[in-house]
């Protein structure tokens, strides 16, 4: 497949058309010298129907037309071309005796600004850049969302070998990525859009990926909001779901297909590092600022045992705290969190277990009230030891077990799987050593 087309830059930053309109020639050469170093094409025309048969004959971005003249006057002119070419700006002149023809022109011909003569050289030169800036803005965007959509067509076709492809598809989304730093202040108004499109393009990753970032968002959306947060502060939490895995991006198919409790090594190494990435590759857009600490932060834990940073308490900023409750509610769901997906009861229990271990309890009931599964039990659960070969999938470990000689095995939180089991087994049998491991009841331990 051919790689992704560039923007066309000179296409972006031609340079911009002005119409001077007046029947007046001095006037129209006063406009001329006032402009002349600037890098405008300027074109004149003498009359209202002048001007008309300009702007049929020719790509023009701005009009400046004066308000009094014969046959046609500025009102009339502007309302005919605004009909006909809506995406031309439009500025008056006008005299101070002329303010209701002037309300007319507004009205009429949807003027951007109107400015009275005689005119101050620097207002008018500063109304006329300020005008073609915005105009500018549009061009990078309509050519940054061309290039979006032509993207989105060809990732669609990469349904096959994506592990052979990551690399160079990665190479296109940083393009993308410093295509959008490069023109970010024209988005501030419509940067949502733009999080939605990086977030599909994420998601055309095959596998326990697709769909995740949206349930994210919705579930810490809704959280947000139940919880009482400021309108800004949900959207920021809704866009940090939306992107908060972007920092997977370069990571193997290999290393994502891996539930996150069998990772180990240098691939979990290499994993840990993907919210500190995340929030890199988005630390340019200013826009996403509050968002990407979200990023950075939402594997931390409520206990301080998290990662990157060992935040504790409300340290973490209650976002991430937002995000860790329904990144691991959706990724137990999958399986990507522990070796089985679990069903909707099983993710529950494992919630209500680390409430104020791994998450902030009032997040964890404040999300199992919007799904309607806010348990009987409030406090922290009890425990109870059994040995080994009671062990059974689902089970929840209930403090950290290690071996005879101090090595570490089974994690607090950790979800039991049959693999977990099997491994259990043939530890004890290699080295005639029997474990007692504590697992999660009802009440206090």
């Amino acid at each position: 497949m051919s790689a992704v087309s560039e923007i066309d830059n000179n296409e972006i930053k031609q340079s911009f058309t002005i119409l001077f309109v007046d029947d007046e020639e001095n006037i129209l050469r006063s406009l001329r010298r006032l402009f002349r170093q600037e890098d405008y094409q300027i074109l004149a025309a003498l009359s209202g129907k002048e001007g008309l048969e300009l702007l049929a004959t020719q790509d023009i971005d701005l009009i400046i037309s004066d308000m009094r003249m014969p046959e046609m006057d500025g009102a009339e002119f502007l309302e005919k071309a605004a009909t006909q070419w809506p995406d031309t700006i439009r500025i008056l002149l006008t005299g101070f005796s002329d303010i209701k023809s002037t309300v007319a022109a507004i009205n009429q011909g949807k003027i951007l600004r109107y400015i009275q003569k005689p005119w101050e050289d620097n207002d008018i030169k500063f109304t006329v850049a300020q005008a073609l800036k915005q105009k500018q803005l549009e061009r990078e965007r309509d050519a940054l969302q061309a290039l979006t959509r032509r993207q989105n067509a060809e990732l669609q076709n990469l349904n096959s070998n994506l592990e052979l492809k990551v690399e160079q598809r990665t190479a296109q989304l940083q393009q993308t990525m410093l295509k959008l730093e490069k023109t970010h202040e024209s988005l501030k108004k419509s940067y949502i859009a733009s999080v939605q499109v990086f977030s599909s393009l994420m998601e055309m990753r095959e596998g326990i990926l697709a769909g995740h970032s949206r349930k994210v968002a919705n579930h810490s959306r809704k959280i947000a909001l139940k919880m009482g947060l400021k309108k800004e502060e949900c959207q920021t939490i809704m866009i940090a779901g939306l992107l908060h895995d972007i920092g997977k991006i370069g990571l193997s198919d290999s290393i994502l297909k891996v539930p996150y409790s069998e990772l180990n090594g240098e691939d979990l190494r290499r994993f840990k590092k993907h919210s500190v990435e995340g929030q890199a590759a988005l630390m340019a857009l200013e826009p996403l600022e509050g968002a990407t600490v979200l990023i950075r932060h939402h594997h931390e834990q409520y206990d301080g045992l998290g990662y990157p940073d060992g935040l504790k308490g409300k340290e973490i900023p209650i976002g991430a705290r937002i995000l860790a409750v329904a990144n691991d509610y959706e990724a137990l769901l999958s399986g990507s969190l522990v070796s089985n997906s679990q069903s909707k009861e099983q993710a529950i229990e494992f919630l209500r277990r680390n409430r104020s271990k791994r998450y902030d309890s009032k997040v964890v009931d404040v999300f199992l009230d919007l799904i309607g599964f806010r348990g009987r039990v409030q406090g922290d659960a009890k425990c109870v030891q059994i040995s080994s070969h009671m062990l059974r999938p689902g089970m929840v470990v209930a403090k950290d077990t290690f071996s005879k000689s101090g090595i570490l095995l089974l994690v607090e939180g950790h979800v039991i799987t049959k693999s977990i089991i099997d491994r259990i087994e043939n530890y004890e049998r290699s080295l005639s050593e029997k474990l007692s491991v504590y697992i999660y009841i009802d009440g206090e331990c």
